[in-house]
């Protein structure tokens, strides 16, 4: 079953059941695929990578939201956007905790054999496109750069 399936069967879930912020997010989610489908061309299913994209990318945009609410002191609309991001992370793989995601990037720094902090563009190439869906960026980037210049 693809995403966009999986996504339509619980939409109609969400429906029976009347969870209002479940149905919310889920309907961006559906509105984000298709919308991605009409770009690449006439009702064509995009790649599974491509979907892991959009939904990390709907996931950051909600933290990122949640993040900017919280520092604004509205707690309401600071629990709506974490609210409607864990419930797209339920969509993603597994994330890998620090210390996963530290020994993966020991694995790349040493397959390209980075010394410093020079080399961090080379190591995030290769990092980004190996810990796809498991790590965002942001942790990512900061970890390289721990074990460049430590």
């Amino acid at each position: 079953m693809s995403l966009k399936q999986q996504i339509e069967a619980d939409i109609k879930k969400a429906m029976l059941a009347k969870e209002k912020e479940e149905l919310k997010a889920l309907r961006s989610v559906k509105s984000m695929i298709m919308l991605a489908e009409t770009e690449k061309s006439k009702g064509t299913e995009i790649s599974a990578d491509d979907e892991m994209k959009l939904l990390m990318k709907a996931v950051k945009q909600r933290k990122d939201s949640a993040a900017i609410y919280k520092e604004q002191g509205r707690e309401d609309l600071y629990a709506v956007e974490i609210g409607e991001a864990e419930i797209i992370e339920r969509y993603l793989p597994k994330q890998l905790s620090e210390e996963e995601v530290k020994a993966e990037l020991e694995k790349v720094i040493a397959q390209v054999g980075a010394t410093g902090p020079q080399d961090m563009g080379k190591v995030m190439g290769v990092a980004t496109k190996a810990l796809a869906g498991k790590a965002d960026g942001k942790t990512i980037s900061t970890i390289v750069k721990s074990l460049l210049v430590g």
